[in-house]
C-alpha cells in the first residue's frame, strides 16, 4: 500500500498505526533464494534426524530407561485432575485464562490502530529473551509475548491453587510447568521471534542452513544425543591455556589423583591446605585462567596445596561408593600428604558434592578418634537436604529406584544426564538461548572457559551415586545422625574442629537456606558466610575483579533472612576474609616446599591425567 506524503511516516489513513518501514526488515526480498536455502536446511536437518535414529536403530542406545517425559506427564495430571474434577473450577480457570487474552487482544487492537502505548507494559516482567524493542513495538510480536506471559503466569497459578497435591508433587508440578513454558516461549521458534525472523530475511534462510547444520554436528558428538554446544570447545585445551598453576601429580591410585602446586613464596604455612573438589564436575573449576584461580591465589599466598583429581569412571569402578571415595580419596591424600610434607594435620577445603563427602569423613575420622584434619571449608556445601532446591524433583523413590535400574545396566551414570538436570535448573539461561543463538541464528557460541569447563562432564559409579541419593536426598541421613559409613553411625555433633561455611545467595544447586541450616548442626565452632551470586560464580570470585559482596558476622539461632538482617555487609570477595580466617589457623612459616619432598617421585605434570578424560 502506497504511502501518503502526508502520513509522516505514521502509516495510511485505513491503518494509522502501521508504518510500512517497521516491516520492511520482515519481508522476503528474494524468494528464490530464500526457497534454495529452506530446501538445504530441511537437508541438514534431515542429516540431523538420521545422526539421532541411527544408534537407535542400531541398538547402540537402549529404550530409555531415563525418561523425565513419563514423569513430567504423569505429575501435571494430578494439577489437571484436580481442575477438571468439578465443573466449577473448570470454568473458573477459564475464565481466568480467557479474561487476560481478551485484554491483550483489546490492547493489541488499540495498539494497531495507532493509539499511544507504554513502553512496556506494567504487567510484564522483565525478561532478558524479550530485550529486542520489537516485542513492545510491533503489535504481533507483542501480542505473542503478553499470551505467552500471561498463559505462563496462568499455568503456574493453577499449579500453586491446585489442592490435595502433597509437598514433593507440588515442588515437581510447578518446576515442570517452568520447563514447559521455558520450551514454549515465542523466542524460541523462528517465526515467533524478531531477531530470528530478520535474521533469516536479511541471510536469506542462509542462518538456518548453518543452524540445521551445527545441529547435526551436534548430535553427531553426542552419539546420538544432543550435546549443546555453549562455547567454542576448539579454543581450549587444559594445561595450554586453562589449568595452567604449575605442580605435580604425585600419587595415583584407581580412584584419584593426588596434585601438589610448586610454591610461588620462599615460606608457606607450616600446616598443608587439601582441596575436596565435586566428582560430578572436574576439579579445575577452581583453576580456569591464572587471573580466576582460586588454587593459584592460595599457593600465591602460602600455602601448600593438595588436589584430588577424581577419576572419570567407567564399569571398572563401579562398586566404588562413598567408603572408597573417603579412603580411597580423602585418605590416600592425607597419607600422600604426610608423605610428602612429613605434616600428619592439614586444614582442607570441600566444595559441593565434595564437601558432603568431607563432612562425612570428618565424622567418621571423629569416631574412630582419627584426628588429621584440624579445620575445614565448605564451599557450597550441603549437609542437610531438607531445602534442597530444584534438583530434588528428580529424587523421589520411584527416579530413584529407574536410575539405579539403568546404572546397573551401563555400568555407570552418564555424565550428560546430569549436566542436562543440572542446565534444566537454569534452562532460561542454559538451555534455550542457545539453541536460538546456535541452531535458528546459526552463530557459533563464543569461547568461555566457563562454560568449556561446565560442558566438560563426568560419569559417576553406581555405587557412590545411588548412595549419594538415598542418604542425602531422599532420605536425609547425614543431617539426622542416620548415615552409616564402613561400620560407624556418623553424627556431624562429633565435628568440633573450626568450620568455614560459605553459602551463594543465588545457589540453585545448593541454597543458601540449605547451607545455612546445615550450619547449626557441627559440634564445634562455626563462622558462616554468605556470598553473592550463585553457585560458581560466588565461589569462583577474585577479590582483583570488584565483583559482588558478602556478608558475616549473623546469628546461627536466627533463620537465614534474620542471619542476613543482622549480618555485616562488604564489597568484593569472601577469599580475603576467609584468608583472614585460615591464616592463624595454618601455623607457622616454613621453607616452601617443593612437590612430593624427598619421598614421592612425580607422576606428571599438573593438571595430571584423569582430569584428561572426557565422558
Amino acid at each position: 500500500m502506497a504511502q501518503n506524503s502526508g502520513d509522516k511516516g505514521t502509516g495510511g489513513p485505513e491503518f494509522p498505526g502501521f508504518d510500512p518501514k517497521a516491516v520492511e526488515a520482515y519481508i522476503v526480498k528474494d524468494p528464490h533464494e530464500m526457497a534454495m536455502n529452506f530446501a538445504r536446511a530441511m537437508e541438514n536437518l534431515g542429516k540431523a534426524a538420521s545422526e539421532w535414529l541411527a544408534p537407535r536403530e542400531r541398538g547402540d542406545i537402549p529404550d530409555p530407561a531415563l525418561d523425565p517425559l513419563s514423569d513430567l506427564i504423569k505429575t501435571l495430571s494430578q494439577v489437571t485432575e484436580y481442575w477438571i474434577s468439578e465443573p466449577q473450577r473448570t470454568l473458573q480457570a477459564q475464565t481466568l485464562l480467557f479474561s487476560s487474552y481478551m485484554e491483550i487482544w483489546t490492547r493489541s487492537l488499540s495498539q494497531f490502530g495507532g493509539a499511544p502505548q507504554e513502553s512496556e507494559p506494567a504487567a510484564l516482567p522483565r525478561d532478558k529473551r524479550f530485550a529486542d524493542e520489537d516485542w513492545v513495538k510491533n503489535p504481533f510480536f507483542a501480542f505473542m509475548r503478553q499470551v505467552f506471559t500471561v498463559t505462563a503466569t496462568w499455568a503456574e497459578t493453577l499449579v500453586a491453587e491446585a489442592q490435595g497435591l502433597d509437598e514433593h508433587t507440588r515442588h515437581k508440578a510447578a518446576f515442570y510447568v517452568k520447563q514447559v513454558t521455558a520450551a514454549l516461549s515465542p523466542a524460541n521458534f523462528a517465526i515467533t521471534n524478531p531477531e530470528v525472523y530478520r535474521a533469516t530475511v536479511a541471510s536469506h534462510g542462509a542462518n538456518l542452513v548453518t543452524g540445521m547444520k551445527m545441529l547435526a554436528e551436534d548430535i553427531m558428538a553426542g552419539g546420538g544425543e544432543l550435546r549443546l554446544r555453549q562455547t567454542d570447545a576448539s579454543k581450549f585445551a587444559l594445561g595450554l591455556n586453562i589449568a595452567l598453576t604449575p605442580g605435580k601429580v604425585v600419587a595415583r591410585n584407581d580412584l584419584c589423583e593426588v596434585l601438589q602446586y610448586e610454591p610461588t613464596t620462599e615460606t608457606v604455612f607450616k600446616r598443608p591446605l587439601v582441596i575436596v573438589p565435586p566428582w560430578i564436575n572436574k576439579f579445575y573449576i577452581l583453576d580456569l585462567t591464572p587471573q580466576k584461580s582460586f588454587i593459584k591465589w592460595c599457593v600465591d599466598r602460602g600455602h601448600t596445596v593438595f588436589v584430588i583429581s577424581w577419576v572419570n569412571p567407567d564399569r571398572r569402578h563401579a562398586a566404588k561408593g562413598w567408603e572408597a571415595y573417603m579412603h580411597e580419596g580423602i585418605d590416600f591424600a592425607l597419607d600422600t600428604i604426610e608423605t610428602s610434607t612429613g605434616e600428619r594435620e592439614v586444614d582442607a577445603i570441600g566444595y559441593c558434592v565434595g564437601g558432603t563427602l568431607l563432612v562425612a569423613t570428618l565424622a567418621f575420622h571423629a569416631k574412630t578418634n582419627v584426628k588429621r584434619i584440624a579445620s575445614a571449608t565448605f564451599l557450597a556445601t550441603q549437609v542437610d537436604f531438607t531445602y534442597a532446591g530444584d534438583l530434588k524433583v528428580f529424587v523421589d523413590e520411584a527416579q530413584v529406584s529407574t536410575i539405579e535400574t539403568y546404572m546397573n545396566a551401563t555400568g555407570y551414570f552418564d555424565g550428560s544426564k546430569m549436566a542436562a538436570a543440572f542446565n534444566m535448573l537454569r534452562a532460561s539461561e542454559l538451555i534455550w538461548p542457545y539453541v536460538v543463538n546456535n541452531y535458528l541464528k546459526g552463530q557459533e557460541p563464543l569461547p568461555f572457559d566457563l562454560l568449556y569447563w561446565n560442558s566438560d562432564s563426568t560419569r559417576m559409579t553406581p555405587a557412590n551415586h545411588a548412595y549419594y541419593l538415598r542418604n542425602c536426598y531422599l532420605d536425609n541421613k547425614l543431617s539426622n545422625g542416620l548415615m552409616e559409613l564402613a561400620g560407624e553411625r556418623l553424627s556431624l555433633k562429633d565435628i568440633v574442629i573450626p568450620v568455614y561455611n560459605l553459602a551463594t545467595s543465588e545457589d540453585h544447586i545448593a541454597p543458601a537456606k540449605s547451607v545455612f541450616l546445615g550450619s547449626s548442626l557441627f559440634g564445634g565452632s562455626v563462622d558462616f558466610v554468605l556470598a553473592g551470586s550463585g553457585h560458581i560464580a560466588g565461589v569462583v570470585n577474585p577479590p582483583e575483579r570488584r565483583k559482588y559482596r558478602y556478608w558475616t558476622d549473623g546469628q546461627l539461632k536466627d533463620t537465614l533472612e534474620d542471619w542476613v538482617a543482622g549480618s555485616q555487609e562488604h564489597e568484593g570477595s569472601w577469599w580475603t576474609h576467609w584468608q583472614d580466617w585460615i591464616g592463624p589457623k595454618a601455623g607457622n612459616q616454613v621453607p616452601a616446599r617443593k612437590p612430593g619432598g624427598s619421598a614421592l617421585t612425580a607422576l606428571a605434570d599438573a593438571p595430571g591425567t584423569y582430569v584428561l578424560v572426557r565422558d
